[in-house]
């Protein structure tokens, strides 16, 4: 048996801990294989790379997109072999969650609430800007008690100052990876909210897209649901992921790493030789 994460987001993105600090957790767990799969964006894949081979850690290039559905729909985008080719469709991305922070900006300012641009900037220390800073914001200034609060008040779905993000679909995404040579995974089937035989039918249009595989273990479902999507995976003939999708302060109580079989996935096809 070994220990892998394949779903870890960092500074670079919405986590709190840097590639080096996941790292140095990973390795003080005896963790075998890590990927970093941060939020439209791969700046960290570089430090993530160099920090895990200091530590003697096999780690995979990753990313996670997320897309514009009627229900949560994440794909996780591993092994990604020609990133270039990610460019352009982050940069759109990057464009449209640019916009969608100054109309949250502009709603938290119709509620008496100042929380600006350059300050979200400076709390993501100019990296990619998501609701966890908006969070730590109207906290660290008062106006919510903690993160939980900030998210009910102001930033979850439905909330005074939500605003939903424009996004490609789960299809669009799934092709923006395999055209960057990656294997795409559809992340924590537990979040879309689907019944086994609606998930299914999701699951079929995605792989005539190319969907790879299916994240059958993770922080967000129990040990019963991780057995049904790994009969899922099997029957959809797709390959089993599993990742903690470790966020680290900002996502408390979530621990790195999973227990699985050294056989579990084919790791030569993610570029790893255990």
């Amino acid at each position: 048996m070994i220990r892998i994460d394949m779903h870890l987001h960092s500074s670079f993105s919405d986590g709190t801990d840097t590639p080096d600090e996941i790292a140095a957790r990973a390795a003080a767990k005896r963790i075998s294989v890590l990927a970093l799969t941060d939020h439209d964006n791969i700046d960290g894949a570089e430090p993530f790379r160099r920090a895990c081979e200091r530590r003697s850690i096999r780690s995979i290039s990753g990313v996670e997109l997320s897309s514009k559905s009627p229900f949560t729909a994440h794909i996780l985008g591993y092994r990604l072999r020609k990133p270039e080719a990610l460019k352009d469709a982050l940069e759109w991305v990057i464009a449209r969650r640019n916009d969608r922070n100054r109309l949250m900006c502009e709603r938290l300012a119709q509620q008496g609430i100042a929380v600006g641009i350059d300050e979200l900037a400076g709390e993501a220390k100019g990296r990619v800007v998501a609701r966890p800073h908006f969070a730590s914001l109207l906290v660290r200034k008062g106006y919510a008690a903690d993160f939980r609060d900030a998210f009910s008040m102001y930033l979850a779905k439905g909330a005074s100052a939500y605003v939903p993000r424009e996004a490609y679909s789960p299809s669009d995404c799934v092709r923006i990876i395999r055209e960057a040579g990656g294997l795409p995974v559809l992340a924590h089937p537990s979040l879309t909210g689907l019944d086994a035989n609606d998930l299914g039918d999701f699951l079929e249009d995605l792989k005539s897209a190319g969907l790879w595989g299916l994240e059958c273990m993770s922080s967000h479902c129990s040990s019963e649901q991780a057995f049904s999507f790994l009969r899922m995976a099997e029957g959809h003939a797709l390959f089993p992921t599993a990742g903690s999708d470790f966020h680290g302060r900002n996502r408390p109580g979530i621990t790195l790493g999973v227990q699985v079989s050294e056989t579990f996935l084919p790791w030569a096809r993610l570029g790893v030789s255990l």
